[in-house]
């Protein structure tokens, strides 16, 4: 939603300094109609470049984000992206409705996390030990759990390797989704503080409106 806005904005901005420019040049300082267009998408292309820079600038500020650290989160984040792909494509080896519910909801909050830290990359740092080491844990399971369900015959010892693997997974689910709760401990202080402030304004008003009829 905000790349979208940006876009708009930056496009809309781009585009009236192109006109007024244009316009200017051709109207009011009788350049020719050529020279106007090229002064036009000159101006046009600095406005909509200068917009972003400044936007970029000010999304950085509000997040408390060096270019540094922003530019190694996205590169976090566009490895994450294709670990998540990756662990979307082993899901057509799960056959039965139990582990394809478990696998479905891990699936979710793992995409959760990474659109959380993509909406606010400062949230990474709440979450390094899902990007740095249990992400890479749970594609490299999942792959090889897929890869053993995929064998036309298995032995005994493999069937042992699979019941293993799918228990480590159900333990890498519940570390997750504590990944998921450490990211979003400090809004649920916030809206737990927030209710304890509205329930006491509440009682306080409750208590006044009593006394007034007395």
């Amino acid at each position: 939603m905000r790349r979208l806005f940006n876009f708009i904005l930056q496009t809309t901005i781009g585009t009236s300094t192109a006109i007024l420019t244009g316009l200017l040049c051709f109207f009011a300082y009788n350049t020719a109609f050529l020279m106007s267009s090229l002064y036009a998408i000159i101006s046009g292309g600095a406005g909509y470049l200068l917009t972003k820079l400044l936007m970029h600038y000010r999304f950085l500020r509000q997040t408390g984000l060096t270019r540094k650290e922003y530019k190694y989160i996205k590169e976090n984040l566009i490895e994450a992206n294709e670990k998540i792909k990756r662990l979307q494509r082993t899901l057509k080896s799960v056959r039965s409705w139990k582990q394809a519910k478990q696998y479905i909801e891990l699936l979710v909050t793992v995409r959760k996390i990474y659109a959380n830290t993509k909406k606010e990359p400062h949230r990474f740092y709440q979450a390094e030990p899902f990007y740095y080491k249990h992400l890479d844990s749970l594609v490299a399971l999942m792959e090889k759990y897929a890869y053993l369900k995929s064998q036309p015959s298995r032995s005994k010892e493999m069937n042992k390797s699979l019941k293993e693997t799918r228990q480590t997974i159900t333990e890498l689910n519940n570390i997750i989704k504590k990944d998921l709760h450490v990211m979003l401990h400090n809004d649920i202080n916030t809206l737990q503080f927030e209710l304890d402030v509205a329930n006491q304004t509440f009682r306080q008003a409750k208590k006044d409106e009593s006394g007034a009829f007395k």
